[in-house]
């Protein structure tokens, strides 16, 4: 037997794993809303302008892609330390 009092007790759930589902969503529909935004203003464009909005609707994808796996990094850096 363990004298150690935590050894005992029942093993909690981190909040990371549900961190982990709610920023997948999140990020699912920022990519959404961010997809058929570039897909209205490509569309509304024509010519050199829509390769614009294509480029600025990636760039935004990356930025939303890479901000929620900062926070999620962040999340697991803060609850190690």
């Amino acid at each position: 037997m363990s004298d150690d009092p935590a050894a005992n007790e029942p093993s909690r759930r981190s909040p990371v794993g549900t961190l982990l589902l709610s920023r997948v969503l999140i990020t699912w529909a920022e990519l959404t809303v961010v997809g058929f935004g570039g897909a209205v203003a490509g569309g509304a464009a024509s010519g050199p302008p829509q390769l614009v909005v294509y480029f600025a609707t990636v760039l935004a994808a990356v930025a939303v892609f890479m901000y929620n796996v900062d926070r999620l990094v962040a999340a697991r850096v803060r609850e190690a330390t």
